[in-house]
């Protein structure tokens, strides 16, 4: 198959909290039919996650956006009818604002046990929720040369699904401190460079080989080739409280992507600039969300991230009119002018504690906005 014809499928992963209605706590211990419901109407759709506590869904292969968003719907919609009847709630945040830890329950499940049994004390603190896109590319280099390249645009993305501002009941002055949490982890963070394919073979071949891990599934990298399907999943975004924030960054992972294969296809591409610079803006994005510019490392200075949104949104427009998502990848701005998720949380706790709630108060009041937000557009599909 040639880069020309190359197709394009995306599938969305989110991960969700369960929280008690009554307390806005995490249920730390779930009713045993809530996962049994939401798999007799899901399937293989949704699984549990390393804590009881949490709940993963994930679309199946979409030919198009509009596809992922139908199935991202009714995904959404069916935990919460499904919670509902349980008294509990799912909420799509990066961490609960202010449930501890070491509260939580390990889900009973081989891999699991095995986790925490290899990360012991970094394990048990994996309170967090992500957002995972994968795009499919059948040909095995082009995933590897994609994979080197679309790195410099990931902080980007992490600083449009920012939604984990607080952690164990306190602000952080973070917009995603779950990625202080993950990359407490080995094998995180963005991915080294490859030539080719067999390099990349060769890497976690030595690394099997040497004991190090069982199987590829365990590099937890920013952006990853998938041990389990022929895509390049995107891993470093917060899970998105809000919908149609979710569907935004997907497209604009997808655009991106196939705007990178438009380049090769005329022997280019982007300039693969050193994880060291890459990292300064993923570390301007966890910290600053939106707020404080990154580094466009084509100039050499910090800019607004405005300037830098504009100018992606430029280069994948002939990709999103292909691929029939401009409306998509437009959100970003509607994102940029709102806020993510964590402009909101912050906002509602201190508007609460302005308005005379005590600390607990107001961060029980995040917890209802996490809920309601959560909802919101899943009987759009």
């Amino acid at each position: 198959m040639s880069i020309k014809d190359q197709p394009f499928t995306v599938g969305i992963e989110e991960e969700y909290l369960l929280v008690d209605r009554e307390t806005r706590d995490l249920a730390t211990e779930p009713p045993a039919g809530l996962m049994k419901d939401c798999k007799k109407r899901l399937r293989e759709r949704v699984a549990p996650e390393f804590l009881k506590a949490q709940i993963e869904v994930g679309t199946g292969v979409c030919k198009t956006l509009a596809d992922a968003r139908r199935d991202l719907c009714e995904l959404r919609r069916t935990v919460v009818e499904v919670a509902d009847g349980y008294g509990l709630a799912p909420i799509a945040a990066g961490t609960h604002p202010f449930a501890s830890w070491e509260e939580q329950k390990l889900t009973d499940k081989e891999r699991y046990n095995v986790l925490a049994h290899d990360l012991q004390g970094v394990g048990r603190r994996l309170l967090i929720c992500g957002l995972h896109v994968h795009v499919g590319i059948d040909d095995d280099d082009l995933r590897i040369d994609l994979m080197s390249q679309v790195t410099y645009f990931l902080p980007h993305m992490l600083a449009l699904s920012t939604s984990s501002p607080f952690w164990k009941g306190e602000e952080t002055g973070l917009m995603s401190y779950r990625l202080t949490v993950f990359d407490g982890l080995p094998r995180t963070g963005l991915p080294d460079a490859f030539d080719s394919y067999a390099e990349y073979q060769r890497l976690v071949a030595a690394m099997v080989e040497g004991g190090l891990i069982e199987d590829a599934t365990k590099l937890w990298w920013d952006v990853r080739v998938s041990a389990r399907f022929p895509t390049l999943e995107m891993r470093l975004t917060d899970v998105c409280t809000r919908l149609d924030d979710a569907i935004a960054i997907a497209a604009l992972y997808l655009c991106t992507l196939s705007m990178l294969t438009r380049l090769r296809r005329r022997n280019q591409r982007w300039r693969v600039y050193p994880r060291s610079l890459v990292n300064e803006n993923r570390w301007l994005a966890q910290r600053f969300g939106t707020d404080e510019g990154m580094v466009d490392f084509g100039v050499g200075r910090r800019v607004p991230f405005g300037n830098l949104l504009e100018e992606l949104l430029e280069y994948v427009r002939e990709d999103a009119e292909r691929l029939d998502c401009v409306a998509e990848i437009e959100h970003a701005r509607e994102i940029l002018k709102h806020g993510t998720s964590a402009h909101r949380q912050i906002r509602t706790y201190h508007e609460a504690m302005a308005g005379g709630a005590g600390k607990e108060e107001a961060l029980r009041a995040v917890v209802d906005m996490l809920i309601e937000t959560t909802r919101e557009g899943i009987d759009g599909a």
